[in-house]
């Protein structure tokens, strides 16, 4: 049976992509250090209009986590429609005010970096530029105890459990915040409101179980018509939740945000009108577990590339290092993809190493020693915490060579 002809079409193009990458770097002064990061910028600046698209009209705060490169916020932030930074850490958020790069920046996660929590409470144009998340009284007490002053207002959210409520108290969602009802919230905003040198100006409900679970996914038929069953009745579960958490906590502060979703459900979050705001970040790098999303057509932007160091076969060729795994649960789908040229895979026995990756498949005898093998990280923004800088490429060219946050000295992982 012959290929279908978009399979044919997709292949020539991972060819083409694999020839453009690797002569864009054979320009560089310099030998490419291993990995050889890149971002495609057509690729990236085509993901970034895709996400304003989808938004219709919300504003879309820009996750750094997953980007990890100061440029690329910058980038992201200079599109029209995105608006403000969702940090990772509470000193990235510093950094980020501190360069200019925003001065409106929600920590996406409670801190209790002290050091940092003091260079906040110290700085009121910091603190007027940045976000805490809190779910807890406790967050509370430790910007508190290392402050000296309340004169400097903090600015909080409230982080919000927007998992799916079931039948019998079951759950389904990541396992973030105990606030688990609109009175949980409406407690710890009172606390807040009540409580000197703190203003609460909004919430965070973020719904991983939408926005991070591929719903579409060849040869799952069953598995996933069962994933977009649960999407769409957790949304309609949060439009009802979140606009009973609006009407609560109208009589206590006047929100700025309510921030929502991710880069799987950006339309599904913008079309809630308690939303003000959607988050996202991987949908402008499009990472291999974003490929199988009914919601967007994935449009790969970040790519590492490793050069062949041994043929110890017919069939075989080893690239030196390469095996960088994404974080979370463990399992095949966490593992990089062997991605241009097309026609490679990893080994059942070695997977991706730390020091070499043996790849099987039609297409390792056409590579021979030095040649650059590019892959796809399956997680978006985790590979650029292994080099200190990224190329920028447009075209068959790079435009420009940037720092990480590691080359910044800004590490997050």
């Amino acid at each position: 049976m012959s290929p279908r002809p978009d399979v044919v079409a997709g292949l020539a193009e991972r060819h083409r992509l694999g020839d453009r990458l690797t002569a864009a770097l054979s320009g560089l002064p310099t030998p490419a250090a291993t990995p050889a990061a890149v971002v495609d910028l057509d690729a990236f600046d085509a993901n970034a209009a895709d996400l304003v698209r989808r938004a219709g009209g919300t504003p879309v705060r820009v996750a750094s986590k997953s980007l990890r490169v100061p440029e690329l916020v910058r980038r992201a932030l200079a599109t029209d429609g995105f608006a403000g930074v969702l940090g990772y850490t509470l000193a990235e958020a510093l950094w980020l005010h501190e360069q200019g790069i925003s001065d409106d920046v929600v920590v996406g996660y409670p801190s209790v970096d002290r050091a940092a929590l003091a260079r906040l409470t110290s700085s009121p144009s910091a603190a007027a530029s940045v976000t805490l998340m809190v779910d807890d009284v406790a967050h509370l007490d430790v910007v508190d105890s290392v402050r000296s002053s309340k004169a400097v207002p903090v600015r909080v959210a409230l982080d919000v459990d927007a998992g799916f409520h079931g039948p019998g108290g079951t759950h389904v969602g990541p396992k973030r915040s105990p606030l688990r009802s609109v009175a949980d919230a409406v407690a710890l905003a009172r606390v807040v409101v009540g409580r000197p040198g703190f203003v609460l100006v909004g919430v965070m409900t973020y719904e991983g179980q939408v926005a991070g679970v591929a719903d579409d996914v060849p040869g799952r038929g069953p598995r996933m018509a069962v994933v977009r069953q649960l999407k769409r009745a957790s949304l309609r579960q949060l439009r009802e939740r979140r606009a009973e958490l609006v009407a609560a906590l109208a009589d206590l502060a006047p929100l700025e945000l309510l921030n929502a979703g991710g880069s799987g459900s950006v339309a599904e979050s913008a079309a809630d009108p308690s939303v003000t705001e959607v988050a996202a970040g991987s949908g402008l790098l499009v990472p291999g577990l974003f490929d199988h999303y009914r919601s967007f057509a994935p449009r790969p932007a970040a790519f590492y590339g490793v050069p062949v160091t041994r043929r110890p076969g017919p069939g075989v060729a080893t690239v030196h290092g390469g095996g960088y795994a994404a974080s979370g649960a463990a399992g095949p789908d966490r593992l990089p993809i062997p991605w241009a040229p097309p026609g490679l895979e990893l080994t059942g026995l070695e997977g991706a190493g730390e020091v070499q990756t043996p790849l099987v498949g039609p297409g390792a005898d056409a590579l021979a020693v030095g040649d650059l093998v590019w892959f796809r990280h399956a997680k978006s923004g985790e590979p650029f915490e292994h080099t200190d800088v990224v190329h920028l490429v447009r075209g068959r060219a790079v435009e420009r060579t940037v720092p990480t946050y590691r080359g910044a000295g800004l590490a997050l992982g």
